[in-house]
């Protein structure tokens, strides 16, 4: 390889492969093709795999998946102008959710910035109100350092979306410059070992102490921490959303649920009867501290890799900052032996039958042609083993699914849960597919949010994935329905025609079912389970429980 032939595309690539990247998603267009080119013909002897997207959205989404699943940026490619466009709702999602992303977006040449021309806009202005870093360039031989540090900072807590502009001219330019060598992940300590002596102290002195688990509890390294501790030290424990899964089978007995969305679980009856909430890798867009502490009167201990936001309902007494892992394994020695008090007990006790009673399907009525939710999920819970991912998107079925559906390893059901983001699932799926081929990637949507990413069906037919992608049918965008009725009596806005989901799977190359009648639905996801290659299958579900959804236990406005 000659300097002279050696292109900015040529630095992108490497840098790309210097960080490890496995997969690029993304288009094509004029001011990036280059890059697409070498992606797709270089031969390299390790390079990214390309997987080429019917929408940029969804790539972003995969992007974003792949950062969330592995905790390393994924990586989305587009064209300039719309190309570049097209990856706001993604990007927007990424940052909010603390999913890290490297987003690489063509532009115009450099000449034709200031102009009035052909896809040329402010790119680096519009994602920098919705990245952590965002930015173009201007210099070919900075490429590779603009890249690096874009990567560190979509990787660094709070991960979020990082965005890196380049102009056609400066991909096309001949570059001297050494790729940046791969680097290691700055390692941060633990919190002060006096402050985790403090926070056993606090511990053992409160008459109910309460983990709340967050996002940034879900690395491996901070679940296995997080596990331990809870076999040396009998805590109860609550999960956010993205929490989901740190609790093992064998810590089942010390879980009370999941909060979010409604403060009405098992889980907000215990965070407010608590005297004492240690939240853990929590970060408030997941669930405001408003819903969880109303009144503003809990005492929070605060254990996480980053500052805490701080408001009227989230003012914490202390905040244990450093590497969350190592901070829990050296607060676990002082914890082990511990119980709760016997008042303590007694009314975890009384929550936990609350929960069991909560989790029981209803009996179908008589002639039923819908199917109630806990009945769904109650099939679902049967043949979803640990190692499958379950990519949910937002409707009614994912307040049902969050409150309902067990989860027993991180990072493998995955929501959307502070953007709420419509259409996430399917490509969620795609990219758990693509990094968990030894295991089946479950997605789940309604008949609405469905068809804002339908289209990548293609996609996974021609990646072969095995993906069954189960669509909750009612014929409305129903989770606004529910709440629209509960506040005005009616709604509105929320009704469209039908679409018939098992041709448009077949179109797709995919396998499409239909569950007729509650006795079919075993028998049905039994097929779908055992079916190579994606499968879509049509579900008409039941919502008529959904005003429970919104019932308060608790003395709250909705």
């Amino acid at each position: 390889m000659t300097q002279s032939s050696y292109t900015g595309s040529d630095a992108i690539l490497d840098s790309l492969i210097n960080h490890g990247v496995q997969y690029v998603f993304g288009i094509p267009g004029a001011k990036i093709d280059l890059l697409f080119e070498q992606l797709e013909h270089s031969n390299r002897a390790i390079k990214p795999k390309l997987v080429i997207t019917r929408h940029e959205q969804n790539a972003s989404f995969m992007a974003a998946a792949v950062g969330r699943i592995t905790g390393k940026p994924g990586v989305v490619l587009t064209t300039s102008g719309p190309g570049v466009g097209n990856l706001a709702t993604g990007l927007v999602t990424a940052t909010a959710e603390g999913d890290p992303v490297l987003a690489i977006g063509g532009q115009v040449p450099r000449n034709d910035l200031l102009r009035l021309t052909h896809q040329s806009m402010r790119n680096a202005a519009l994602f920098e109100p919705i990245t952590k870093f965002s930015v173009e360039v201007q210099e070919p031989e900075n490429i590779s350092e603009v890249l690096a540090n874009a990567y560190r900072a979509a990787e660094s807590s709070k991960q979020g979306a990082s965005f890196v502009s380049v102009p056609q001219d400066v991909v096309n330019a001949a570059v001297q410059t050494r790729p940046i060598k791969p680097l290691s992940k700055p390692i941060l300590g633990p919190a002060s070992p006096a402050e985790i002596e403090k926070l056993a102290e606090a511990i053992k002195n409160a008459k109910l102490p309460v983990l709340l688990l967050g996002m940034r509890a879900s690395s491996p390294e901070v679940t296995a921490a997080v596990r331990e501790l809870v076999r040396k030290a009998d805590l109860p424990v609550v999960e956010t959303f993205q929490g989901a899964g740190i609790i093992s089978h064998d810590l089942e007995d010390h879980f009370y649920g999941r909060v979010g969305l409604f403060r009405n679980q098992p889980g907000d009856k215990l965070l407010k009867h608590s005297d004492l909430v240690i939240t853990v890798g929590y970060d408030a867009i997941e669930y405001e501290p408003r819903n969880w502490n109303a009144e503003g009167e809990g005492s929070i201990i605060v254990v996480d890799d980053s500052p805490a936001e701080i408001d009227h309902n989230f003012e914490p007494e202390k905040e244990l900052v450093g590497d969350i892992a190592q901070t829990i394994d050296l607060l676990t020695p002082h914890l082990t032996g511990y119980k709760p008090t016997a008042d303590g007990e007694q009314y975890l006790e009384g929550l936990r039958e609350i929960q069991n009673k909560q989790d029981l399907p209803p009996v179908a009525k008589k002639d039923a042609t819908r199917i109630h939710p806990l009945s769904i999920i109650s099939a679902l819970q049967y043949r979803v083993d640990d190692d499958m991912t379950v990519s949910v998107d937002v409707g009614s079925f994912y307040i049902w699914i969050a409150r309902h559906f067990r989860s027993y390893q991180p990072r493998h059901l995955l929501f959307s849960n502070g953007m709420q983001t419509l259409g996430v699932a399917l490509p969620w799926a795609i990219s758990a597919a693509l990094l968990r081929p030894n295991s089946k990637s479950v997605s789940i949507s309604g008949d609405g949010g469905f068809l804002f990413s339908a289209q990548e069906l293609e996609t996974a037919v021609r990646e072969k994935l095995n993906i069954v992608h189960i669509i909750w049918n009612d014929g409305h965008y129903d989770m606004v329905k529910f709440q629209e009725e509960m506040k005005y009596g009616k709604s509105a806005g929320v009704n469209f025609g039908p679409v018939d989901f098992v041709k448009l799977a077949e179109s797709y190359g995919a396998t499409g079912l239909r569950v007729n009648t509650p006795d079919d639905l075993g028998k049905i996801l039994d097929e779908a389970f055992q079916t190579n290659g994606p499968v879509v299958v049509d579900i008409p579900v039941d919502y008529s429980d959904n005003v429970s959804l919104g019932q308060s236990l608790l003395p709250d406005q909705l």
